[in-house]
Protein backbone atom coordinates (compact mmCIF):
# COMPACT_ATOMS: atom_id res chain seq x y z
CA UNK A 1 0.00 0.00 0.00
CA UNK A 2 2.60 2.25 0.52
CA UNK A 3 4.44 1.55 -2.24
CA UNK A 4 1.53 2.53 -4.22
CA UNK A 5 1.11 5.90 -2.09
CA UNK A 6 4.68 6.53 -2.70
CA UNK A 7 4.82 5.98 -6.48
CA UNK A 8 1.58 8.53 -6.48
CA UNK A 9 3.04 11.05 -4.50
CA UNK A 10 6.19 11.21 -6.65
CA UNK A 11 3.56 11.88 -9.66
CA UNK A 12 2.08 14.40 -8.40
CA UNK A 13 5.27 16.14 -7.19
CA UNK A 14 7.21 15.45 -10.43
CA UNK A 15 3.94 16.86 -12.79
CA UNK A 16 2.84 19.30 -10.62
CA UNK A 17 2.41 22.74 -12.01
CA UNK A 18 4.28 25.59 -10.98
CA UNK A 19 1.54 27.69 -10.55
CA UNK A 20 -2.32 26.21 -10.32
CA UNK A 21 -4.60 27.30 -12.50
CA UNK A 22 -7.38 28.26 -10.23
CA UNK A 23 -8.43 31.33 -7.96
CA UNK A 24 -8.07 31.91 -5.03
CA UNK A 25 -11.24 32.51 -3.15
CA UNK A 26 -8.94 33.75 -0.14
CA UNK A 27 -6.99 36.67 -1.17
CA UNK A 28 -8.73 40.46 -0.47
CA UNK A 29 -9.99 41.58 -3.88
CA UNK A 30 -7.91 45.01 -3.88
CA UNK A 31 -5.17 42.86 -4.14
CA UNK A 32 -5.69 40.76 -6.72
CA UNK A 33 -7.85 41.99 -10.28
CA UNK A 34 -9.03 38.40 -10.96
CA UNK A 35 -10.84 38.36 -7.64
CA UNK A 36 -11.86 41.89 -8.70
CA UNK A 37 -12.94 41.02 -12.14
CA UNK A 38 -15.13 38.67 -10.67
CA UNK A 39 -16.76 40.39 -8.40
CA UNK A 40 -17.36 42.46 -11.27
CA UNK A 41 -19.01 40.22 -13.13
CA UNK A 42 -21.06 38.77 -10.07
CA UNK A 43 -22.73 42.07 -8.71
CA UNK A 44 -23.91 42.27 -12.23
CA UNK A 45 -24.03 46.10 -12.17
CA UNK A 46 -24.31 46.72 -15.73
CA UNK A 47 -20.66 48.70 -16.21
CA UNK A 48 -19.34 48.44 -19.46
CA UNK A 49 -16.15 46.86 -20.70
CA UNK A 50 -14.86 50.45 -20.91
CA UNK A 51 -16.17 51.00 -17.27
CA UNK A 52 -14.30 48.22 -15.87
CA UNK A 53 -11.27 48.90 -17.42
CA UNK A 54 -11.10 51.88 -15.54
CA UNK A 55 -11.94 50.98 -12.34
CA UNK A 56 -9.05 47.75 -12.52
CA UNK A 57 -6.39 49.94 -13.98
CA UNK A 58 -7.26 53.67 -13.42
CA UNK A 59 -7.49 54.25 -17.46
CA UNK A 60 -8.42 52.90 -20.41
CA UNK A 61 -5.46 53.27 -22.72
CA UNK A 62 -4.12 50.57 -24.65
CA UNK A 63 -1.76 49.09 -22.47
CA UNK A 64 -4.51 48.51 -19.93
CA UNK A 65 -6.48 47.34 -22.71
CA UNK A 66 -4.45 44.94 -23.58
CA UNK A 67 -3.56 43.78 -20.27
CA UNK A 68 -7.54 43.29 -19.56
CA UNK A 69 -7.82 40.88 -22.62
CA UNK A 70 -5.26 38.74 -20.97
CA UNK A 71 -7.17 38.90 -17.72
CA UNK A 72 -10.49 38.31 -19.15
CA UNK A 73 -8.75 35.04 -20.86
CA UNK A 74 -7.01 33.67 -18.07
CA UNK A 75 -10.07 34.08 -15.47
CA UNK A 76 -12.04 32.93 -18.29
CA UNK A 77 -10.41 29.79 -18.41
CA UNK A 78 -9.70 29.55 -14.37
CA UNK A 79 -13.16 29.90 -14.29
CA UNK A 80 -14.28 27.01 -16.55
CA UNK A 81 -11.52 25.05 -13.73
CA UNK A 82 -13.55 25.14 -11.07
CA UNK A 83 -16.57 23.64 -12.88
CA UNK A 84 -14.42 20.01 -11.35
CA UNK A 85 -15.07 21.33 -8.11
CA UNK A 86 -18.54 22.54 -7.47
CA UNK A 87 -20.82 21.77 -4.46
CA UNK A 88 -23.10 19.14 -5.77
CA UNK A 89 -24.44 18.40 -2.31
CA UNK A 90 -27.56 20.17 -2.51
CA UNK A 91 -30.42 18.35 -2.76
CA UNK A 92 -32.23 20.46 -4.80
CA UNK A 93 -29.73 19.98 -7.58
CA UNK A 94 -30.42 16.86 -9.52
CA UNK A 95 -28.66 14.48 -7.10
CA UNK A 96 -27.21 11.86 -9.71
CA UNK A 97 -24.75 15.09 -10.91
CA UNK A 98 -22.50 14.48 -7.51
CA UNK A 99 -22.13 10.99 -8.74
CA UNK A 100 -21.81 11.15 -12.24
CA UNK A 101 -19.00 13.71 -11.36
CA UNK A 102 -17.07 11.20 -9.12
CA UNK A 103 -17.28 9.07 -12.48
CA UNK A 104 -15.90 11.02 -14.39
CA UNK A 105 -12.96 12.36 -11.89
CA UNK A 106 -12.33 8.06 -10.96
CA UNK A 107 -11.94 7.67 -14.68
CA UNK A 108 -9.85 10.39 -15.43
CA UNK A 109 -7.62 9.76 -12.28
CA UNK A 110 -7.70 6.08 -13.58
CA UNK A 111 -6.34 6.91 -16.74
CA UNK A 112 -3.74 9.32 -15.86
CA UNK A 113 -2.54 6.59 -13.24
CA UNK A 114 -2.45 3.82 -16.27
CA UNK A 115 -0.57 6.30 -18.65
CA UNK A 116 2.05 7.15 -15.66
CA UNK A 117 2.50 3.14 -15.60
CA UNK A 118 0.85 2.56 -11.73
CA UNK A 119 -0.84 -0.10 -12.78
CA UNK A 120 -2.10 -1.01 -9.03
CA UNK A 121 -3.46 2.23 -7.83
CA UNK A 122 -5.33 1.99 -11.55
CA UNK A 123 -6.23 -1.15 -11.11
CA UNK A 124 -7.85 -0.50 -7.47
CA UNK A 125 -9.87 2.62 -8.38
CA UNK A 126 -10.97 1.32 -11.64
CA UNK A 127 -12.99 -1.19 -10.05
CA UNK A 128 -14.07 1.54 -7.81
CA UNK A 129 -15.09 3.95 -10.97
CA UNK A 130 -16.57 0.52 -12.60
CA UNK A 131 -18.73 -0.27 -9.41
CA UNK A 132 -19.59 3.36 -9.02
CA UNK A 133 -21.19 3.73 -12.28
CA UNK A 134 -23.11 0.18 -12.20
CA UNK A 135 -25.10 1.32 -9.03
CA UNK A 136 -25.97 4.54 -10.75
CA UNK A 137 -26.93 2.96 -13.59
CA UNK A 138 -24.53 5.01 -15.67
CA UNK A 139 -24.25 2.41 -18.16
CA UNK A 140 -21.80 4.75 -20.29
CA UNK A 141 -19.38 5.14 -17.90
CA UNK A 142 -19.52 1.63 -16.94
CA UNK A 143 -18.58 0.50 -20.70
CA UNK A 144 -15.52 3.36 -20.34
CA UNK A 145 -14.38 2.12 -16.96
CA UNK A 146 -14.34 -1.18 -18.30
CA UNK A 147 -12.19 -1.00 -21.41
CA UNK A 148 -10.48 1.26 -19.46
CA UNK A 149 -9.58 -2.26 -16.86
CA UNK A 150 -9.24 -4.40 -19.62
CA UNK A 151 -6.13 -2.44 -21.09
CA UNK A 152 -4.79 -2.25 -17.13
CA UNK A 153 -5.66 -6.21 -16.79
CA UNK A 154 -3.84 -7.14 -20.28
CA UNK A 155 -1.06 -5.30 -19.11
CA UNK A 156 -0.57 -6.39 -16.02
CA UNK A 157 -1.05 -10.21 -17.25
CA UNK A 158 -3.72 -11.17 -15.03
CA UNK A 159 -5.78 -13.52 -17.26
CA UNK A 160 -8.49 -14.67 -14.80
CA UNK A 161 -9.44 -10.80 -14.12
CA UNK A 162 -9.47 -9.71 -17.55
CA UNK A 163 -11.64 -12.77 -18.67
CA UNK A 164 -14.28 -11.43 -15.76
CA UNK A 165 -13.98 -8.03 -16.44
CA UNK A 166 -15.01 -8.94 -20.32
CA UNK A 167 -18.35 -10.05 -19.47
CA UNK A 168 -19.53 -7.11 -17.37
CA UNK A 169 -18.28 -5.33 -20.28
CA UNK A 170 -19.78 -7.27 -22.92
CA UNK A 171 -23.47 -7.20 -20.96
CA UNK A 172 -22.84 -3.30 -20.46
CA UNK A 173 -21.73 -2.54 -24.11
CA UNK A 174 -25.12 -4.77 -25.23
CA UNK A 175 -27.32 -2.40 -22.81
CA UNK A 176 -25.25 0.75 -24.11
CA UNK A 177 -26.58 0.16 -27.69
CA UNK A 178 -29.72 -0.31 -26.79
CA UNK A 179 -29.86 2.76 -24.69
CA UNK A 180 -28.30 4.44 -27.57
CA UNK A 181 -31.36 3.19 -29.64
CA UNK A 182 -33.77 4.71 -27.50
CA UNK A 183 -32.22 7.45 -27.23
CA UNK A 184 -32.28 8.29 -31.09
CA UNK A 185 -36.10 7.85 -30.96
CA UNK A 186 -36.45 10.28 -27.80
CA UNK A 187 -34.09 12.66 -28.73
CA UNK A 188 -35.35 13.00 -32.33
CA UNK A 189 -38.90 13.28 -30.89
CA UNK A 190 -37.96 15.80 -28.51
CA UNK A 191 -36.64 17.65 -31.31
CA UNK A 192 -39.22 17.93 -33.34
CA UNK A 193 -42.12 18.58 -31.06
CA UNK A 194 -40.21 21.35 -29.54
CA UNK A 195 -40.90 24.54 -31.46
CA UNK A 196 -44.00 23.91 -34.09
CA UNK A 197 -47.54 23.37 -33.47
CA UNK A 198 -47.29 21.96 -37.20
CA UNK A 199 -44.66 19.04 -36.02
CA UNK A 200 -46.40 18.48 -33.54
CA UNK A 201 -49.47 17.27 -34.96
CA UNK A 202 -47.21 14.94 -37.83
CA UNK A 203 -46.04 13.55 -34.79
CA UNK A 204 -48.73 12.39 -32.94
CA UNK A 205 -49.15 10.16 -36.18
CA UNK A 206 -45.90 8.34 -35.46
CA UNK A 207 -45.72 8.57 -30.99
CA UNK A 208 -47.73 5.06 -30.81
CA UNK A 209 -45.02 3.08 -32.90
CA UNK A 210 -42.37 4.96 -30.79
CA UNK A 211 -43.69 4.06 -27.54
CA UNK A 212 -43.77 0.33 -28.91
CA UNK A 213 -39.89 0.66 -30.05
CA UNK A 214 -38.91 1.82 -26.31
CA UNK A 215 -41.18 -0.92 -24.54
CA UNK A 216 -39.15 -3.41 -26.81
CA UNK A 217 -35.77 -1.76 -25.82
CA UNK A 218 -37.21 -1.17 -21.98
CA UNK A 219 -37.91 -4.92 -21.57
CA UNK A 220 -34.41 -6.43 -22.94
CA UNK A 221 -32.48 -3.54 -21.44
CA UNK A 222 -34.26 -3.01 -18.00
CA UNK A 223 -31.84 0.06 -17.25
CA UNK A 224 -32.74 3.09 -15.63
CA UNK A 225 -31.91 5.07 -18.78
CA UNK A 226 -34.42 3.29 -21.09
CA UNK A 227 -36.76 3.17 -18.80
CA UNK A 228 -36.14 7.35 -18.73
CA UNK A 229 -36.72 7.77 -22.87
CA UNK A 230 -40.28 5.30 -22.52
CA UNK A 231 -41.68 7.23 -19.66
CA UNK A 232 -40.82 11.01 -21.27
CA UNK A 233 -42.36 9.76 -24.46
CA UNK A 234 -45.25 8.52 -22.49
CA UNK A 235 -46.14 11.54 -21.13
CA UNK A 236 -45.27 13.44 -24.21
CA UNK A 237 -48.14 11.38 -26.20
CA UNK A 238 -50.54 12.19 -22.92
CA UNK A 239 -49.83 16.21 -23.13
CA UNK A 240 -49.99 15.86 -26.92
CA UNK A 241 -53.86 14.48 -26.72
CA UNK A 242 -54.56 16.52 -23.88
CA UNK A 243 -54.77 13.66 -21.25
CA UNK A 244 -54.17 15.24 -18.62
CA UNK A 245 -55.58 13.10 -15.40
CA UNK A 246 -53.47 10.28 -17.33
CA UNK A 247 -50.32 12.46 -16.79
CA UNK A 248 -51.14 12.62 -13.13
CA UNK A 249 -51.91 9.22 -12.42
CA UNK A 250 -48.30 8.34 -14.17
CA UNK A 251 -47.19 10.72 -12.51
CA UNK A 252 -48.38 9.91 -8.95
CA UNK A 253 -47.50 5.71 -9.77
CA UNK A 254 -44.13 6.06 -11.12
CA UNK A 255 -43.42 8.67 -8.02
CA UNK A 256 -44.63 5.47 -5.99
CA UNK A 257 -42.56 3.12 -8.00
CA UNK A 258 -39.47 5.49 -6.71
CA UNK A 259 -40.11 5.41 -3.06
CA UNK A 260 -40.58 1.64 -2.78
CA UNK A 261 -36.80 1.56 -4.34
CA UNK A 262 -38.54 0.54 -7.74
CA UNK A 263 -36.32 2.61 -9.94
CA UNK A 264 -32.85 4.28 -9.37
CA UNK A 265 -33.48 6.52 -6.23
CA UNK A 266 -30.35 8.56 -7.26
CA UNK A 267 -30.82 8.96 -11.13
CA UNK A 268 -35.15 9.25 -10.98
CA UNK A 269 -35.24 13.17 -10.85
CA UNK A 270 -38.55 13.41 -8.77
CA UNK A 271 -38.41 17.74 -9.75
CA UNK A 272 -39.36 16.88 -13.10
CA UNK A 273 -42.01 14.32 -12.03
CA UNK A 274 -43.35 17.13 -9.90
CA UNK A 275 -43.46 19.81 -12.31
CA UNK A 276 -45.48 17.08 -15.14
CA UNK A 277 -47.86 16.75 -12.23
CA UNK A 278 -48.61 20.25 -11.30
CA UNK A 279 -48.58 21.17 -15.30
CA UNK A 280 -51.13 18.64 -15.96
CA UNK A 281 -53.55 19.84 -12.86
CA UNK A 282 -53.28 23.39 -14.43
CA UNK A 283 -54.00 22.32 -18.03
CA UNK A 284 -57.04 19.76 -16.62
CA UNK A 285 -58.04 23.11 -14.49
CA UNK A 286 -57.95 21.24 -11.35
CA UNK A 287 -56.10 25.14 -10.14
CA UNK A 288 -56.53 24.84 -6.76
CA UNK A 289 -55.34 21.33 -6.09
CA UNK A 290 -52.60 22.06 -8.36
CA UNK A 291 -51.55 25.37 -6.63
CA UNK A 292 -51.28 23.53 -3.09
CA UNK A 293 -49.00 20.75 -4.95
CA UNK A 294 -46.69 23.64 -6.64
CA UNK A 295 -46.38 24.95 -2.71
CA UNK A 296 -45.46 22.02 -1.44
CA UNK A 297 -42.99 21.20 -4.23
CA UNK A 298 -41.31 24.44 -5.00
CA UNK A 299 -38.88 23.69 -1.99
CA UNK A 300 -37.23 20.80 -4.05
CA UNK A 301 -35.90 23.37 -6.23
CA UNK A 302 -33.11 25.59 -6.54
CA UNK A 303 -33.11 28.91 -7.57
CA UNK A 304 -30.14 28.69 -10.03
CA UNK A 305 -31.19 25.25 -12.00
CA UNK A 306 -32.34 25.51 -14.88
CA UNK A 307 -35.80 23.71 -14.02
CA UNK A 308 -36.66 26.56 -11.82
CA UNK A 309 -37.96 29.90 -13.56
CA UNK A 310 -39.77 26.56 -15.69
CA UNK A 311 -41.54 25.46 -12.42
CA UNK A 312 -42.10 29.02 -11.24
CA UNK A 313 -43.90 29.87 -14.64
CA UNK A 314 -46.42 27.03 -14.16
CA UNK A 315 -46.64 28.09 -10.55
CA UNK A 316 -47.75 31.61 -11.50
CA UNK A 317 -50.02 30.46 -13.90
CA UNK A 318 -51.82 27.96 -11.24
CA UNK A 319 -52.22 31.12 -9.21
CA UNK A 320 -54.23 33.14 -12.06
CA UNK A 321 -55.83 30.50 -12.79
CA UNK A 322 -56.82 30.25 -9.11
CA UNK A 323 -57.84 33.70 -9.11
CA UNK A 324 -55.09 34.18 -6.96
CA UNK A 325 -53.82 37.30 -8.79
CA UNK A 326 -51.56 39.05 -5.15
CA UNK A 327 -49.76 35.78 -5.17
CA UNK A 328 -49.42 35.73 -8.95
CA UNK A 329 -48.02 39.12 -8.86
CA UNK A 330 -45.40 38.13 -5.82
CA UNK A 331 -44.17 35.14 -8.06
CA UNK A 332 -43.81 36.71 -11.12
CA UNK A 333 -41.86 39.49 -9.64
CA UNK A 334 -39.66 36.53 -7.57
CA UNK A 335 -38.71 35.72 -11.29
CA UNK A 336 -37.92 38.86 -12.50
CA UNK A 337 -35.45 39.20 -9.43
CA UNK A 338 -33.94 36.25 -10.69
CA UNK A 339 -30.18 36.42 -11.49
CA UNK A 340 -31.34 33.84 -14.04
CA UNK A 341 -33.86 35.68 -15.57
CA UNK A 342 -31.93 36.92 -18.49
CA UNK A 343 -30.41 33.13 -19.14
CA UNK A 344 -33.94 32.10 -20.27
CA UNK A 345 -34.72 32.25 -24.24
CA UNK A 346 -36.05 35.43 -25.89
CA UNK A 347 -39.22 33.39 -25.98
CA UNK A 348 -39.31 32.73 -22.43
CA UNK A 349 -38.32 35.67 -21.79
CA UNK A 350 -41.79 36.97 -24.20
CA UNK A 351 -44.16 34.63 -22.00
CA UNK A 352 -43.11 36.71 -18.73
CA UNK A 353 -43.76 39.83 -20.61
CA UNK A 354 -47.26 38.82 -21.90
CA UNK A 355 -48.03 37.47 -17.97
CA UNK A 356 -47.14 40.99 -16.44
CA UNK A 357 -49.44 42.89 -18.75
CA UNK A 358 -52.54 40.57 -18.24
CA UNK A 359 -51.61 41.34 -14.74
CA UNK A 360 -51.51 44.54 -15.37
CA UNK A 361 -55.07 44.17 -17.15
CA UNK A 362 -56.56 42.53 -14.24
CA UNK A 363 -55.48 44.47 -11.77
CA UNK A 364 -53.99 47.65 -12.56
CA UNK A 365 -53.60 49.26 -9.59
CA UNK A 366 -51.55 46.56 -8.19
CA UNK A 367 -49.07 46.27 -10.89
CA UNK A 368 -45.72 48.01 -10.75
CA UNK A 369 -45.64 48.03 -14.83
CA UNK A 370 -46.08 51.76 -15.86
CA UNK A 371 -49.46 53.06 -17.29
CA UNK A 372 -47.44 54.17 -20.25
CA UNK A 373 -45.09 51.24 -20.40
CA UNK A 374 -48.21 48.67 -20.79
CA UNK A 375 -49.98 51.18 -23.54
CA UNK A 376 -46.83 50.82 -25.61
CA UNK A 377 -46.63 47.02 -25.14
CA UNK A 378 -49.83 46.03 -25.69
CA UNK A 379 -50.14 47.87 -29.33
CA UNK A 380 -46.42 46.35 -30.04
CA UNK A 381 -46.30 43.17 -28.63
CA UNK A 382 -45.42 40.59 -30.83
CA UNK A 383 -47.75 38.38 -32.41
CA UNK A 384 -45.89 34.95 -32.73
CA UNK A 385 -46.15 32.92 -36.36
CA UNK A 386 -47.94 29.96 -37.03
CA UNK A 387 -45.22 27.84 -36.74
CA UNK A 388 -44.00 28.97 -33.57
CA UNK A 389 -45.11 27.77 -29.97
CA UNK A 390 -46.25 31.10 -28.98
CA UNK A 391 -49.28 32.72 -27.49
CA UNK A 392 -50.97 34.32 -30.49
CA UNK A 393 -54.59 33.81 -29.14
CA UNK A 394 -53.59 35.63 -25.77
CA UNK A 395 -51.80 38.48 -27.87
CA UNK A 396 -55.22 38.79 -29.95
CA UNK A 397 -57.07 38.31 -26.68
CA UNK A 398 -55.24 40.80 -24.99
CA UNK A 399 -55.47 43.92 -27.60
CA UNK A 400 -59.09 43.34 -28.40
CA UNK A 401 -59.78 44.07 -24.30
CA UNK A 402 -57.44 46.61 -24.24
CA UNK A 403 -59.16 48.69 -26.82
CA UNK A 404 -62.61 47.83 -25.44
CA UNK A 405 -61.85 49.16 -22.46
CA UNK A 406 -60.04 52.27 -24.17
CA UNK A 407 -63.60 52.74 -25.74
CA UNK A 408 -61.72 52.73 -29.16
CA UNK A 409 -64.11 51.27 -31.56
CA UNK A 410 -61.91 51.08 -34.43
CA UNK A 411 -59.48 49.42 -32.57
CA UNK A 412 -61.96 46.72 -31.12
CA UNK A 413 -63.12 46.16 -35.00
CA UNK A 414 -59.69 45.87 -36.26
CA UNK A 415 -59.14 43.48 -34.01
CA UNK A 416 -62.39 41.44 -33.99
CA UNK A 417 -61.05 41.24 -37.36
CA UNK A 418 -57.81 39.23 -36.44
CA UNK A 419 -59.37 37.47 -34.13
CA UNK A 420 -62.26 36.10 -36.99
CA UNK A 421 -59.09 35.47 -39.47
CA UNK A 422 -56.80 33.89 -36.78
CA UNK A 423 -59.31 31.50 -36.31
CA UNK A 424 -60.28 30.55 -40.20
CA UNK A 425 -56.50 29.86 -40.75
CA UNK A 426 -55.41 28.50 -37.78
CA UNK A 427 -58.36 27.41 -35.18
CA UNK A 428 -60.55 24.90 -37.14
CA UNK A 429 -59.93 21.55 -35.48
CA UNK A 430 -62.18 20.39 -32.72
CA UNK A 431 -59.05 20.77 -29.94
CA UNK A 432 -59.73 24.71 -30.42
CA UNK A 433 -62.85 24.28 -29.31
CA UNK A 434 -62.44 26.58 -26.58
CA UNK A 435 -60.69 29.27 -28.43
CA UNK A 436 -63.12 29.39 -31.13
CA UNK A 437 -66.26 29.61 -28.60
CA UNK A 438 -64.40 32.20 -27.01
CA UNK A 439 -63.84 34.47 -30.06
CA UNK A 440 -67.75 33.99 -30.71
CA UNK A 441 -68.68 35.69 -27.17
CA UNK A 442 -66.29 38.45 -27.62
CA UNK A 443 -67.79 38.71 -30.75
CA UNK A 444 -71.28 39.14 -29.39
CA UNK A 445 -70.03 42.32 -27.51
CA UNK A 446 -69.92 44.24 -30.73
CA UNK A 447 -73.06 42.16 -32.41
CA UNK A 448 -75.18 43.23 -29.04
CA UNK A 449 -73.63 46.92 -29.54
CA UNK A 450 -71.70 46.64 -26.54
CA UNK A 451 -74.66 46.29 -24.03
CA UNK A 452 -74.24 43.95 -20.68
CA UNK A 453 -76.97 42.88 -19.90
CA UNK A 454 -77.68 41.78 -24.12
CA UNK A 455 -73.81 40.67 -24.44
CA UNK A 456 -74.99 37.91 -20.90
CA UNK A 457 -78.02 36.79 -22.39
CA UNK A 458 -76.67 35.96 -25.92
CA UNK A 459 -73.48 34.61 -24.81
CA UNK A 460 -75.14 31.87 -22.15
CA UNK A 461 -75.76 28.89 -24.62
CA UNK A 462 -71.41 29.55 -26.18
CA UNK A 463 -70.55 29.73 -22.18
CA UNK A 464 -72.59 26.64 -21.48
CA UNK A 465 -70.49 24.76 -24.41
CA UNK A 466 -67.11 26.21 -23.61
CA UNK A 467 -67.22 25.11 -20.22
CA UNK A 468 -67.95 21.56 -21.29
CA UNK A 469 -65.60 21.21 -23.59
CA UNK A 470 -62.66 18.98 -22.72
CA UNK A 471 -59.24 20.38 -22.03
CA UNK A 472 -56.78 20.54 -25.68
CA UNK A 473 -53.86 18.96 -25.82
CA UNK A 474 -50.04 20.66 -26.87
CA UNK A 475 -50.77 19.80 -30.13
CA UNK A 476 -53.46 21.66 -30.69
CA UNK A 477 -53.67 24.61 -28.31
CA UNK A 478 -51.31 26.99 -26.15
CA UNK A 479 -52.00 27.63 -22.75
CA UNK A 480 -54.96 29.81 -21.22
CA UNK A 481 -53.42 32.53 -19.48
CA UNK A 482 -55.95 33.36 -17.29
CA UNK A 483 -59.28 30.89 -17.86
CA UNK A 484 -61.34 32.15 -20.76
CA UNK A 485 -64.24 32.27 -18.12
CA UNK A 486 -62.79 34.66 -15.79
CA UNK A 487 -61.98 36.42 -19.02
CA UNK A 488 -65.49 36.77 -20.06
CA UNK A 489 -66.47 38.07 -16.76
CA UNK A 490 -63.93 40.75 -17.03
CA UNK A 491 -65.55 41.23 -20.43
CA UNK A 492 -68.78 42.21 -19.05
CA UNK A 493 -67.13 44.28 -16.19
CA UNK A 494 -65.74 46.29 -18.43
CA UNK A 495 -69.30 46.75 -20.73
CA UNK A 496 -70.92 47.21 -17.77
CA UNK A 497 -68.27 50.22 -16.27
CA UNK A 498 -68.49 51.98 -20.10
CA UNK A 499 -72.13 51.56 -19.98
CA UNK A 500 -72.63 53.17 -16.54
CA UNK A 501 -69.73 56.44 -17.77
CA UNK A 502 -71.86 56.37 -20.81
CA UNK A 503 -75.29 57.08 -18.85
CA UNK A 504 -73.48 59.46 -16.76
CA UNK A 505 -71.76 61.50 -19.67
CA UNK A 506 -75.33 61.59 -21.47
CA UNK A 507 -76.80 62.74 -18.09
CA UNK A 508 -74.32 65.81 -18.07
CA UNK A 509 -75.30 66.79 -21.91
CA UNK A 510 -78.86 66.90 -20.86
Amino acid sequence: MMDGLNNLARIVTDRRQKVLPLLDFTTKQAANKEMALIQFLVEGQGRSQQQIIKALYGKTDAASKTAFRKLKSRVQQKMLNHLFFLDESDPRHVLSRRYEQQCLSLYYQVSTLYGEGEYYNAERLGRKALRLAESMEFTNYAVMCGQLLRSIYADMQQPAKFRSNNKKLIVNQQNLALEEEAGKIFWELKAMIAYTVRARRTMLEKIEAYIKQLEVLYKEAGTFTSFFYLYRTQLTREELVGNYQEIIRLTTATAKKWEQGKLNRVRFDKRYNNYMSVYAHLRSRQAEKGLKLAEEYAKDFHYSSNNWLYFLEIYMLLALHAGQYGQAQELLQTARKSLYFAKQRPAAQERWNLYEVYLQFIRPEASPLRIRSFNTFIQTVPTHSRDKQGYNVAVLILQFLYYLRQRDLDGVLLRLESLRKYQQRHLREAGALRSQLFFRLLAITVKSDFDPAESQRLAEPLLQRMQAAPPPGEAFSEIEIVPYENLWALTLEILRATAALVQEENRHLV
